[in-house]
């Protein structure tokens, strides 16, 4: 079976404190942000190049954006887990587990953002 477009093409991460997570993305990461006003959201989505694979995104603010440490877990691709997770902890993340080999998939870390978020991250190295 071929598949014509990957099976995720947007996520939505919970941020009630909106400018405090996009700062910390914005250290952890280096990642830039369009504001979006969707009343009664608010959004801070990351930039992005849809040519590109790969899903697409943003932080999300209103009132049914409850930050969570179960169910989906979101991933975000680095170019190297442990240096990565020194950076999030930097920028006043929480470390959960430490660079993890999968196999031959590389290596995941799992970490809290600033408004109390799991994700995680993965590296091919």
């Amino acid at each position: 079976m071929s598949v014509e477009y990957n099976p995720v093409g947007w996520f939505e991460i919970p941020s009630p404190d909106l400018e405090k997570n996009q700062q910390f993305f914005q250290q952890a990461f280096g990642f830039e942000f369009e504001a979006l006003d969707m009343p009664p959201y608010k959004m801070a989505m990351f930039a992005a190049d849809h040519s590109k694979p790969g899903s697409a995104g943003s932080l999300v603010q209103g009132p049914d954006c409850v930050p969570a440490t179960v169910g989906t877990t979101i991933y975000f691709g680095c170019a190297e887990v442990a240096a990565q997770l020194e950076k999030i902890a930097a920028a006043g993340g929480t470390v959960l587990m430490e660079k993890t080999a999968i196999g031959e998939h590389g290596f995941i870390g799992m970490f809290l953002d600033v408004a109390g978020n799991k994700l995680g991250l993965h590296s091919m190295s």
